[in-house]
C-alpha cells in the first residue's frame, strides 16, 4: 500500500464553515503520537498556527481564520506522513510542520527523501539542504558543510558515519575538533588526551548515545572502532576504510584543514562541519573554513553545502536570533 492511500485511510478532514475544521485520524497510535503527551504538540500547533484547537476521542477541532486552518490542516497532513515513515513524531517535527517556518514553495514531503536508519531510531531531512547534505555524506568522499548552530551539520554526519560502521562497509569513525575553545589550550586541562577532548566532544557523542545507545558506542570507542582525537593527532595518517568528522573547524586554520583533507586514503570518507560566524580564535582571521570554500569550491569531487537561518530546526526562535545577528553584522560591515 502506497503513502498516499495509507494517509488517506488515517485521515478525514471536514470543513464545518470558514473559520472552523474537523479533523478526524482512525488509528489511535497515530493520534496520540500526533496530540502527544497531555496534548502538549496540539498545543504548540495552536501557538504556531494562530488557531484555537480541541481534541475529543479521535476527533480534533480547529478553530481560526481560513488561512491559519490551511496551514493547521497541512501541518496535520506532514505529522501523517512522517509518522508513517519512522512512527513517532518529535517536537522539531511540530515546529518543522508549519509552512511559514519552511523555506517558500518548498514542499513538506521532499523533505522525506533523505532517510537514515539508526537502531534506536530513523533520521529524516528536515529540510532540502540537508536532504542534500545526507545526500552528499553518501556520495561524495569529501564533504563541507557551513552555517549556524542547529542546522544538523554534526547530528547528520554522526548519524550517517556510524550506520556505515555498524553495517561494516568502514572500519572506523573518527571524530576531531581543533584544540581550541575560547582561548583554552588543552595542554592546561586536567586527565588523559581523551578526558581533556571529550567535553569539546559532548554534541557528537550526544548525537551517538540517541541514535545508538550508550552501551553499544561506549564498547565501540574501547575496541577503537569510533576514535576521539584532536586535530593535531591527525598528522602523518593515512586514513583507510575510515570515515572522519572535524567538527567546529572554524577554529581551524587553512593549513590545519588542509592537513586533514590530505589524510583521505582508501574507501573513506572526510567530513569538514563549521560556523563561520563563531570563530572562537583569537585572531579571527586566521580561521581557513571560508578560505578553504574557497580554494575547492570549483573541485567537482567535493561537496560544499551552506546552510542557514532558514534551515534551523530547533526552537523557532532561535532562527530569528540567527538573523537578527546576521542582520547586526551586515550594518556594522556597511
Amino acid at each position: 500500500m502506497s503513502e498516499t492511500s495509507k494517509l488517506d485511510q488515517s485521515l478525514i478532514v471536514k470543513k464545518i464553515d470558514h473559520t472552523t475544521v474537523n479533523i478526524q485520524i482512525t488509528d489511535n497510535e497515530m493520534l496520540m503520537s500526533i496530540v502527544g503527551e497531555f496534548n502538549k504538540n496540539l498545543k504548540e500547533l495552536e501557538k504556531l498556527t494562530n488557531t484555537n484547537v480541541f481534541f475529543r476521542g479521535n476527533s480534533i477541532t480547529c478553530k481560526g481564520k481560513e488561512s491559519d486552518l490551511k496551514d493547521f490542516s497541512e501541518a496535520v497532513k506532514f505529522l501523517i506522513d512522517k509518522y508513517l515513515l519512522t512512527n513517532f513524531i518529535e517536537k522539531e517535527d511540530i515546529i518543522l510542520s508549519v509552512k511559514k517556518y519552511m523555506k517558500p514553495d518548498e514542499s513538506n514531503v521532499k523533505t522525506f527523501k533523505q532517510l537514515i536508519k539508526t537502531p534506536r531510531k530513523s533520521v529524516i531531512a528536515r529540510s532540502e539542504k540537508q536532504s542534500d547534505y545526507i545526500k552528499a555524506l553518501k556520495e561524495n568522499d569529501i564533504v563541507l558543510s557551513l552555517g549556524p548552530a542547529g542546522t544538523g551539520k554534526s547530528f547528520l554526519a554522526v548519524s550517517v558515519a556510524v550506520t556505515l560502521l555498524m553495517e561494516k562497509k568502514i572500519e572506523r569513525v573518527i571524530l576531531s575538533r581543533p584544540a581550541v575553545e575560547a582561548g583554552e589550550k588543552l595542554g592546561f586541562l586536567p586527565g588523559d588526551m581523551k578526558e581533556k577532548v571529550d567535553p569539546y566532544l559532548r554534541p557528537l557523542y550526544d548525537a551517538l548515545y540517541e541514535l545508538f545507545g550508550a552501551d553499544k558506542i561506549d564498547k565501540k570507542i574501547e575496541s577503537g572502532e569510533i576514535e576521539i582525537a584532536p586535530l593535531a593527532f591527525m598528522r602523518g595518517r593515512t586514513l583507510k576504510n575510515s570515515f572522519a568528522i572535524l567538527d567546529e573547524a572554524q577554529n581551524a586554520t587553512e593549513t590545519q584543514i588542509k592537513m586533514f583533507l590530505t589524510r583521505i586514503g582508501e574507501n573513506s570518507k572526510l567530513v569538514v562541519n563549521g560556523d563561520p560566524s563563531q570563530v572562537d580564535l583569537i585572531n579571527k582571521s586566521h580561521s581557513g573554513l571560508m578560505k578553504s570554500k574557497n580554494i575547492l569550491k570549483d573541485l567537482d569531487e567535493i561537496k560544499i553545502i551552506e546552510f542557514d537561518h532558514t534551515d534551523v530546526v530547533r526552537h523557532p526562535l532561535v532562527s530569528k536570533i540567527i538573523r537578527a545577528y546576521q542582520k547586526k553584522s551586515t550594518d556594522d560591515k556597511n
